[in-house]
């Protein structure tokens, strides 16, 4: 038995599959100081007594859902930017930044000074959070080693830099320094309840995540990097999508929850993917990713009134009115017009009118105003998304496209407000509107489906004679004329008796004594490709 676990803002959806079928599913809704509570009563509902689990895979929504409504921590950033462009002009968020520099070669220009480590102590006396990042720590981490161990505080989580990723772009990781620290606080709280309702259900089978690029991760090693599962959700969607239809075509994806509206596209039944890093919440990052636009717009959005503007969204305050909850929402207004049928729709028509009083105008009117401004914020960014894609090469999960571009035939809708909304956008959009069956469950089929991966890091110094690979313990002399070629193959071969592998991150650069070359710095990450376990499961 297979179990897929979404647990998303809104709701926690479950599903167990056995022999490509689906034996149960439970939705609950999520009460975010009973979280523990509410994933150990969706699974107890679907895993019987002495059920054989394979393996347990997760999605879930809480980092993307933190970072678009700002329910993030403060982080003290402490930047070692050296020569060149100040941050201020590409990061917003305060930091400390020190005068020890690191060039492009790895060599030491300028060393940490006591004055720096004493104001990167006074700066750092009031958080819990902290990021370091060198502008060329890939190259040499020594610094933000050190900095790291001249820390004095009780601190719950430090990121390092150097750790997230080899890319020598600055500013992604920069970003991405601060989105780990100031997620990991509400990412650590949900896998604490994940593992006190597993150990309270005697549950010891393998438990992965599901990271943003369709892969997965050791539930474990995700607490240290949370922001590797910042589009958990919408990837398990895509994945979800991939199981549930028979896409073949150029096509958008929209996955409507609770609390937001994640966007992604798909060429020739392939899903559209970012080599370079997600954007999300303004931040540019280096997460490689299937690609997805997260808006804050869901079926549980607060809808007020400010100034005698009707808003909608981005936070989520509450569940519908129709389900008890203290504020108006989408969900509501969809009840109102015959769209949904959620809950107590009398609830329903109480919210519209206290805006519809507020207005002047008429419940039905109120309850439209909200249907379109709900349909019309999510085309106009499939629009602006499409547009984004369409000015850069197109990427897949498979390959690079040249010269192609996206050109969607069909809006393919899951989650729950799914089929109140995909006709209108459809018609807008002059597309095919698609719900598949079980849309409800789209993110959870989608995790259990999605193929457990690999990746491995290669390291090669060839001054010194050595390549390591840590994943696998694997320890190698090599001589000084090894190639970025040989490592490519080396890393490959290694995962290609567990499927189809591919490189997602290479760097090589000389190393420089004085006027010679003395060798070769090498650096390979290799994954297993991200996919179903079998396309035709459910």
């Amino acid at each position: 038995m297979i179990i897929g676990l979404d647990v998303g803002g809104t709701n926690v959806d479950v599903v167990a599959i056995e022999k490509g079928e689906i034996v149960a599913s439970e939705k609950i809704p999520i009460e975010r100081e009973y979280l523990s509570e509410n994933i150990f009563n969706a699974l107890r509902k679907v895993i019987k007594k002495n059920s054989d689990i394979e393996r347990i895979t997760i999605s879930t929504t809480h980092c993307t859902n933190a970072i678009v409504e700002g329910n993030v921590q403060p982080v003290a950033m402490i930047l070692e930017p050296g020569p060149g462009i100040c941050p201020s002009e590409y990061f917003d968020v305060n930091y400390c930044s020190i005068s020890g520099y690191i060039d492009h070669r790895g060599t030491e220009i300028a060393p940490i000074t006591k004055e720096d480590i004493n104001r990167v102590r006074k700066y750092v006396e009031d958080y819990e959070y902290i990021g370091i990042a060198g502008k060329f720590s890939v190259r040499n981490p020594s610094h933000e080693n050190y900095i790291k161990d001249n820390l004095i505080g009780n601190f719950k989580h430090i990121t390092l830099g150097h750790e997230l990723s080899g890319t020598l772009n600055f500013p992604r990781r920069v970003n991405s320094t601060y989105l780990n620290s100031c997620v990991h606080k509400i990412y650590k709280h949900f896998v604490d309840s994940l593992k006190s309702a597993l150990k309270e259900m005697g549950i010891l089978c393998p438990v992965y995540v599901l990271k943003a690029d369709g892969g997965t991760m050791d539930l474990e090693a995700s607490v240290r990097f949370p922001l590797n599962t910042i589009l958990s959700g919408p990837s398990a969607s895509i994945m979800g999508v991939l199981a549930l239809t028979d896409v073949d075509e150029d096509a958008v994806s929209l996955d409507i929850g609770g609390t937001t509206t994640d966007i992604s596209f798909f060429i020739d039944g392939v899903p559209v993917y970012e080599p370079n890093g997600i954007e999300i919440g303004g931040y540019k990052t280096v997460v490689k990713a299937l690609y997805s636009r997260s808006i804050g717009i869901g079926g549980d959005s607060t809808v007020r009134l400010k100034d005698g503007r009707l808003l909608v969204g981005p936070q989520r305050l509450d569940k519908a009115m129709a389900l008890g909850g203290k504020y108006p929402t989408p969900t509501d207004a969809f009840n109102v017009l015959g769209f949904c049928n959620y809950g107590d729709i009398s609830k329903s028509y109480k919210g519209m009118e206290q805006i519809a009083q507020e207005m002047g105008i008429d419940v039905k009117t109120v309850a439209y105003k909200i249907y379109d401004m709900v349909c019309d914020a999510i085309v106009s960014e499939i629009n602006r998304s499409m547009e984004e894609i369409n000015n850069k090469p197109v990427y897949t999960v498979k390959e690079l496209i040249s010269g192609r571009k996206v050109k969607p035939k069909a809006v393919i809708a899951v989650g729950g407000p799914a089929k109140a909304i995909v006709g209108k956008i459809a018609s807008i959009l002059n597309l095919k509107p698609v719900v598949p069956r079980m849309y409800q469950l789209a993110n959870s089929v989608g995790a259990a489906l999605s193929r457990v991966t690999t990746e491995i890091t290669l390291l090669a110094d060839t001054e010194k004679g050595f390549m390591v690979i840590p994943e696998k313990g694997i320890e190698k002399r090599i001589d000084r004329n090894f190639s970025l070629r040989e490592a490519r193959d080396i890393a490959l071969n290694i995962l290609k008796s567990q499927g189809d592998g591919r490189i997602i991150e290479e760097q090589c650069f000389n190393m420089v004594r004085g006027f010679y070359t003395v060798g070769k710095n090498i650096r390979i990450k290799a994954a297993i490709k991200p996919g179903l376990i079998d396309s035709n499961r459910i």
